[in-house]
């Protein structure tokens, strides 16, 4: 037994290590690409010197050497230096807490690729699917507003803005200085949108599993087991937030820091604004907001589907709590109550299909519980009561990130934002 049990536990260290050749292969190739790769030192400090150079260097030299004064109205940058400092901040923060993550967790940890093992194959395979395709996800959030910000930078560049000195040939100059401040715009958004991107395929993963511990009020059940799923759930968001808490803490302050600058400025009086000056502070804003838009919607879907446990287990109670009544004797009353089947009946309304699918969190289907009518009321309720004093979710230094919080961050944001739009490009 003892040979047996140190065989399964040197299996599952085996399935837990890192290697080169599982289902992270891609992935790690794609983050030594983008030159994010902390895994030995050659690769640390490539990765540390490529930060330092299109974070601060480029940008620097871009504001400082490229300010045009000289140019025209159109080709005039005179928020260059919001611009600037929004996207370096930010993508600063990101570089810091990825690494972070990444050095002290390892990948496959810090994605709970080790604990899969333990779950159920819906859930490895849900969780797997969602992983191939975060990628794509990000695609979809830096491509748009890649495409706009290469537009502006060609435009700007070709038609006559600045001329640099540094290359015998004008065109050349133009082209590489170009091709350098698109490639420090795309890594710092990308490097934001990549621990983004990261948070969200965590929080799925963890939706997974609440859907799949919602199975347990469908069968035969103890309390116990339910009890200690639900405990290994809660300290799995524990960890999420405890390792996320203070980047979605400071990427809040850096992008409402940066709305707001920029407001101030384009609110002056002698503020001068027009598309061509103001564009790329409105692309700015978007992005950001964009990635702050993905860390609240995943912290809140889990705190909705958390809470949603507490919903399911008061329904559960409640339907084995009916069921485990006997119906009257028939004779001592004339019509006896219908309990029973009758209370359980499915309905297949029209009104019922206008709902929309739902998970079995969000199921407002009673629950038949004669299955699992054995367990008594006591531990019934002491589990409801559990649940009803035990709330789950996401939190940030013990606030707990739900939708009513959520919904009052999103509102000041969009004002914040839309009222950017309609003072930089006229949208209101």
């Amino acid at each position: 037994m003892d040979a047996e049990r140190v065989s399964l536990v040197r299996k599952d260290f085996c399935r837990s290590k890192s290697s080169v050749h599982d289902e992270l292969h891609s992935f790690r190739s794609w983050l030594r690409w983008m030159c994010v790769d902390q895994s030995t030192w050659p690769t640390f400090c490539l990765s540390w010197l490529v930060f330092i150079i299109f974070t601060f260097l480029i940008p620097g030299l871009s504001h400082f050497f490229l300010a045009c004064s000289n140019c025209d109205n159109r080709h005039a940058r005179p928020y260059d230096s919001h611009v600037q400092l929004s996207l370096s901040s930010i993508a600063a923060l990101s570089f810091v807490c990825l690494s972070q993550f990444v050095r002290t967790y390892g990948l496959r940890r810090f994605l709970f690729f080790d604990k899969l093992c333990d779950e159920s194959e819906t859930v490895r395979r849900g969780y797997t699917q969602q992983f191939h395709s975060s990628l794509t996800i990000l695609f979809i959030f830096v491509a748009p507003c890649f495409t706009a910000e290469a537009a502006y930078k060609i435009w700007w560049y070709t038609s006559g803005a600045t001329a640099i000195p540094f290359l015998i040939n004008a065109m050349v100059s133009d082209a590489v200085a170009c091709t350098l401040e698109l490639a420090s715009w795309l890594y710092r958004t990308v490097v934001f949108f990549l621990v983004c991107i990261l948070f969200h395929l965590i929080c799925h993963l963890q939706i997974l599993r609440l859907q799949d511990f919602a199975q347990v009020f469908h069968v035969d059940s103890d309390v116990e087991s339910v009890l200690n799923e639900h405990l290994r759930i809660r300290r799995h968001l524990r960890i999420i937030s405890h390792r996320y808490r203070i980047f979605i803490l400071w990427a809040l302050i850096l992008i409402t820091i940066s709305q707001f600058t920029s407001l101030l400025d384009t609110t002056r009086p002698k503020a001068d604004l027009s598309i061509f000056k103001t564009g790329e502070v409105a692309l700015v804003s978007v992005s950001l907001l964009a990635g702050l838009m993905i860390l609240l919607r995943s912290a809140t879907r889990i705190t909705h589907k958390a809470q949603g446990v507490t919903c399911l287990a008061a329904k559960w109670h409640v339907c084995a709590t009916i069921e485990s009544f006997d119906p009257p004797d028939a004779a001592d009353t004339e019509t006896p109550p219908a309990v029973g089947n009758q209370v359980f009946r499915p309905d297949a309304s029209s009104s019922d299909n206008e709902a929309g699918s739902e998970d079995g969190l969000d199921s407002i289907k009673l629950i038949p519980a004669y299955a699992y009518s054995t367990l008594s009321f006591q531990k019934r309720q002491a589990l409801v009561t559990y649940f009803e004093n035990n709330p789950a979710g996401i939190t940030v230094f013990g606030f707990m990130l739900d939708r009513s919080s959520v919904h009052t961050i999103v509102m000041i944001e969009m004002s914040l934002v839309l009222w950017l739009l309609g003072k930089t490009v006229g949208i209101s």
